[in-house]
């Protein structure tokens, strides 16, 4: 059935529908009208059996998604932002005991300084915690990962969660296409627990593991993630046959076909990209899209086999690691190792800032026109005089230390290669 509804509330549709068990609500925008949406759906009775749990910190609500997981409960939270980082530690609980909980994360930048804007650094702080992880590129994606997620979680005993970009989706009305309840039903399965603690049958769950066999967990945390690259193209290609549309998937190849060059992104940023290629394609331009639906585990083959006939590759992201550089970029590169292709690494978006058509057009030219250094990170509309302002102010200021302006130095040399 066709609606044109808010993405918080298409999500909050596609979780009920899903029937899990426990849900633990901790609000923080943008995803607060997610869980607001669930609450009612169980005070009216639309959600039922469920026990809401309305707990004092995401730590809380992670942390009751474990026990409920762990005694055989199907559950579900949300979060965002510095809400993710407070239940880190859950996070890695939840991944090393392999429970198969479900939650949104509604992207938004990490401050200091505070932003409730949209970038993608939450989630990707805690790539390395066991956890899947699904980029949404619109409402309907959004959505129809979720029911995804499920399916997938439940399979492998593996927790998921699936991303969506904060307000650009999140407080976006857009049509999507709602499943009935038979539908889903039909996809997805009754829980059975892969593990489950039962009084009658008592186990321990969550042992502290000595150095004798902590590897050997790890390495069976790894083999379920790599479990799931096989495992996530099955359950979309199910997905397809039942619901008719496509979506989920590892990657999603937009006009690639003889593209020489190929811009990598995640997220809701591709519908833009995409407009751009569209229009570069009309002027003769080789230049195709790849998305990347699924960051965590990372699809290394895949991503070397799209991108196996390009000569340059521009990624766009909405995070990076400082000090460090592009984080997709680095998984691109590692994933090209060998080919004859340049990675451009492009930080875009932080905090919110639009990624505009005209941006995205200036940077392919600029690069087509190899003006673009591939051996930098570049920042995407980066107030560079701004930045260059601050720098030789901090110059001027007296610091401690015969190193001081060497450091400053340093750091000028790094901004004064920003993309502008």
């Amino acid at each position: 059935m066709l609606s044109q509804i808010e993405g918080s509330q298409a999500v909050a549709r596609a979780v009920t529908l899903c029937r899990p068990e426990v849900i633990a609500a901790y609000p923080i925008s943008p995803q607060t009208h997610i869980v607001e949406s669930l609450s009612d759906r169980v005070r009216t009775g639309e959600l039922t059996p469920c026990e809401y749990l309305m707990v004092e910190s995401e730590f809380g609500a992670m942390s009751a998604c474990i026990g409920a997981s762990g005694a055989g409960a199907r559950t579900y939270t949300a979060t965002s932002s510095q809400g993710l980082l407070f239940m880190a530690e859950a996070l890695f609980n939840a991944s090393g005991l392999g429970l198969p909980v479900v939650m949104t994360v509604a992207n938004r930048a990490i401050g200091a300084p505070i932003n409730i804007w949209n970038d993608h650094s939450d989630a990707m702080s805690m790539r390395d915690s066991g956890w899947i992880q699904l980029y949404a590129e619109s409402n309907q994606e959004a959505l129809d990962l979720h029911i995804q997620a499920y399916r997938l979680a439940e399979y492998l005993s593996v927790p998921v969660m699936v991303c969506m970009d904060g307000f650009v989706l999140t407080h976006a009305f857009e049509q999507v296409d709602l499943p009935t309840q038979e539908q889903v039903d039909a996809f997805l399965p009754s829980f059975v627990p892969q593990q489950v603690l039962d009084p009658e049958d008592p186990v321990t769950i969550g042992a502290m593991v000595g150095p004798e066999a902590f590897a050997e967990v790890k390495y069976l945390m790894h083999a379920k993630q790599m479990a799931a690259l096989d495992e996530i193209p099955l359950i979309a290609d199910d997905f397809r046959e039942a619901f008719g549309r496509s979506s989920g998937g590892l990657l999603k190849p937009y006009r690639l076909d003889d593209a020489e060059t190929v811009v990598v992104a995640l997220g809701s940023v591709l519908g833009t990209i995409e407009e751009v290629v569209d229009g570069l394609r009309d002027e003769g331009v080789p230049v195709g899209v790849l998305g990347i639906t699924c960051f965590r585990p990372w699809p290394v083959a895949e991503v070397r086999e799209a991108l196996s006939q390009a000569t340059r590759v521009v990624v766009v992201e909405k995070a990076f690691a400082v000090g460090a550089g592009g984080i997709v970029g680095q998984n691109t590169r590692d994933a090209t190792r060998g080919l004859p292709v340049e990675v451009y690494d492009v930080v875009a978006g932080l905090g919110g800032r639009p990624v505009t058509r005209a941006s995205l057009r200036g940077l392919l030219d600029d690069v087509l026109a190899g003006r673009v250094d591939p051996q930098r990170l570049h920042f995407l509309d980066l107030d560079l005089a701004l930045v260059q302002r601050e720098l030789e102010r901090s110059r001027r200021g007296k610091r401690p230390g015969p190193h001081a302006e060497h450091m400053l130095r340093d750091i000028g040399t790094v901004a004064s290669g920003a993309y502008e």
